[in-house]
């Protein structure tokens, strides 16, 4: 007998062995989608039916086992029914209960990555053979789900409760000495060996060496656990699972969906996780968390489009050290292209290495890199005072002062010492790119390269087009951020680009709530509980008060309509800078920073911050969350669909992404037009108009309008 499909294939080995084979064509990866689980239960029925058969190898024709679920479908199924979620969840569920009840022994040999369903698939079978190279997890909390192919049913009874938790809950990935350790596969062995070991215990299990029937027994029957042991074991989870959860209620009712089938046979487990599956399939969050990941599949098929056949970067230079030229110099090197740092002064460049050297260290005392290792990527930074080796140099990031005359003075030196093809890039925050390019010889060989602080902990970097830079320059420097380990989004030049000029529009709002009386405290509790990771005073003090009123200024006088404020009346930002309260940098702006028993920062509420906004008008009036969301938000989507209208942004998914990776948009809510769909535009435009009092900030604009009459979204399930 055999089976040849279009994902999966069965074939006899010999002496009544047959190979299972998932090898999904057309894709680089196996996942299990409509094709691939309808062609699975075809062949589980033939093995059903198969006389002969004795034992059976579960393989993969590819690198790696099975990725999980495809996300698509999978976003498309959710958008129905609860009853119907559920009917087809049980149904799926059924082909792995008739494959795990085969009247023979399965071995899966698990050649590479098996995360969610692929992991679940390899628990259905009675042994698990692992690449010593592999992976292996259930990540579904972190789509907002929990495990819906028996992953909270079989892995309790395979590595124990205490396990499974941790391995359920934080959604984690684990090598392959770890899975052994916990006993989610019974051997390990080197990558090019796992086939055959996966023959040569099924061999051993044919032999009589080991009782595959007692072994599926366990997967069978409730946990052994007594009553005591079950609410030991589960109470004590709860005091870490549900801390660390947060506002995610995936991990929190993906332990109470373990707990409550902990003393239910297979059947009745399976159906209880169905019940939270659904529950959590039909939710907000888990719309959002699963349009991330999609949109997180778009941004990086966009970014490998625009690298094409460009020029590869061997050489990177870095002008002006400092903190954030460190940080780059750092995070080139780290990633494995050599760096030179430019600075005018040794105080310079000794900054720029202490910043690269405390990276490093860190990374070593947590046990991250070898020491040996810390001393080939500080080779490869090297600290320089001239331009004697820039002509060799691929990519240059500028990095100096945030002052246009001194960045087109320091640009248009660099270029006279580079080769004719090396793209020169600037990290600018705020200044347009078209205009630093006015006095090179070179423009098309220039674009923006806007870096997010901290570089080593920021993933994404703005890829600024100016007006005349060409397709390899914008080519190129995605390349580099890539290599860089970062996300690269291409945006139109712009005052603040896309993700600052977005983020000015939320810190007017926010002035204008507390010029009008609010308490900034009040609002920046609103907003951490929206779900940002600090409020807008807390983060305004973390950008620097300086640098935000310095670039408040510039898109001040870009979008005047909007963001120019009342002259007459100072903000709090205005005297937070006049009081050379600076934020973090200095210990002192809206709040005050002292360090706590381990030496790390702490903010705490501090009176003479709090007599500043007092003198602005703060603490006079009350105001409800749901008007203080409003009054922060509105501004900042309808500054996203501005620069949607404009062509700033190219999509709604790499917006979305920009402003999660960039500024840290709740991840739970999708970012800004994932917010608006599952608000409805109609509600959003309803919201907004309740304050177009307040002026152009809270207008939407026309095309919003037309949505929300129109009853369209920015997605559709699975896109």
């Amino acid at each position: 007998m055999s089976y040849q499909g279009k994902a999966i294939t069965l074939s006899a080995l010999e002496n009544g062995i047959y190979e299972l084979c998932f090898d999904l064509q057309g894709e680089s990866v196996n996942k299990f989608n409509a094709l691939t689980l309808n062609e699975f239960g075809d062949v589980v029925e033939q093995l059903q039916a198969t006389a002969d058969a004795k034992g059976l190898i579960v393989t993969s024709g590819k690198g790696l086992f099975i990725a999980g679920a495809d996300i698509t479908e999978f976003a498309v199924m959710f958008a129905g029914s609860e009853d119907d979620l559920k009917a087809g969840n049980l149904k799926i569920n059924s082909i792995f209960n008739a494959f795990e009840d085969l009247p023979f022994p399965t071995v899966c040999a698990i050649n590479g990555i098996a995360l969610g369903g692929g992991l679940e698939m390899a628990l259905a079978c009675d042994y698990r053979v692992m690449s010593a190279s592999a992976k292996v997890g259930l990540p579904e909390v972190k789509l907002g789900i929990n495990p819906g192919f028996g992953g909270t049913v079989r892995l309790p009874r395979v590595i124990g409760a205490d396990n499974a938790i941790e391995w359920v809950c934080t959604g984690s990935e684990y090598r392959a000495d770890r899975a052994l350790k916990d006993g989610a596969v019974d051997a390990v062995v080197a990558h090019e060996s796992v086939r055959e070991a996966a023959l040569d215990l099924l061999a051993d299990v044919l032999a009589g060496d080991f009782d595959y029937v007692a072994k599926r027994q366990e997967k069978l029957e409730p946990l052994k656990l007594n009553d005591i042991e079950r609410m030991m074991v589960f109470t004590s989870a709860k005091g870490v699972v549900i801390p660390q959860a947060g506002k995610f209620p995936a991990p929190k009712l993906a332990l109470k969906s373990m707990e409550r089938s902990a003393n239910l046979d297979r059947a009745g487990a399976l159906d209880v996780e169905a019940d939270f599956f659904v529950q959590l399939a039909k939710s907000e969050i888990s719309s959002a968390l699963i349009q991330l990941f999609l949109n997180n599949q778009v941004v990086d098929k966009v970014a490998k489009g625009f690298v094409g056949d460009s020029k590869s970067v061997e050489q990177a230079a870095v002008l002006g050290a400092g903190i954030m030229g460190g940080g780059i110099a750092y995070q080139s090197a780290v990633k494995g292209t050599p760096v030179l740092m430019k600075d005018i002064n040794e105080a310079g460049i000794k900054l720029g290495l202490d910043e690269a050297k405390n990276l490093l260290a860190k990374r070593v005392n947590r046990g991250r890199m070898k020491a040996e290792k810390m001393a080939d990527v500080l080779n490869a930074i090297r600290p320089t005072l001239n331009y004697e080796d820039f002509g060799g140099v691929d990519v240059v990031v500028e990095a100096v002062v945030e002052n246009e005359k001194v960045k087109k003075a320091v640009l248009a030196e660099c270029e006279t010492h580079l080769a004719e093809d090396a793209v020169l890039t600037s990290n600018t925050s705020t200044i347009s790119i078209t205009r630093l390019a006015e006095d090179l010889k070179r423009p098309e060989n220039f674009c923006g390269m806007h870096f997010f602080n901290p570089v080593h902990a920021m993933p994404l970097v703005e890829v600024i087009r100016g007006e005349k830079s060409s397709e390899e320059t914008i080519a190129r420097t995605v390349a580099f951020a890539l290599k860089m380990g970062k996300t690269p989004i291409v945006v139109n030049d712009c005052p603040g680009f896309f993700v600052n000029r977005v983020l000015f529009p939320y810190f007017a709002g926010f002035n204008i709530l507390v010029a009008q009386g609010a308490d900034f405290h009040k609002v920046d509790k609103v907003m951490e509980n929206f779900g940002w990771p600090m409020g807008p005073a807390y983060l305004l003090d973390v950008v620097g008060i300086d640098t935000a009123d310095h670039a408040g200024s510039v898109m001040a006088n870009a979008f005047p309509d909007r963001l120019k404020f009342d002259l007459d009346q100072q903000s709090a930002v205005d005297v937070m800078y006049q009081a050379k309260r600076f934020g973090q940098k200095n210990d002192k702006g809206f709040y005050a920073y002292e360090l706590d028993r381990r030496g790390r920062s702490k903010k705490v509420v501090c009176e003479e911050a709090n007599a500043l906004v007092k003198s602005v008008g703060g603490f006079t009036a009350e105001f409800s969350d749901e008007e203080i969301i409003a009054r922060t938000m509105v501004p900042m989507v309808n500054e996203v669909m501005r620069c949607m209208d404009e062509g700033i942004v190219a999509s709604a998914a790499e917006a979305d992404m920009a402003l999660i990776m960039g500024i840290g948009f709740p991840m739970f809510r999708g970012g800004a037009l994932k917010y608006v769909d599952a608000m409805g535009a109609k509600a959003f435009v309803e919201m907004a108009d309740k304050y177009a009092h307040l002026g152009a900030l809270y207008q939407p604009t026309d095309s919003l309008r037309n949505m929300a009459a129109n009853g369209e979204t920015f997605y559709q399930a699975g896109e």
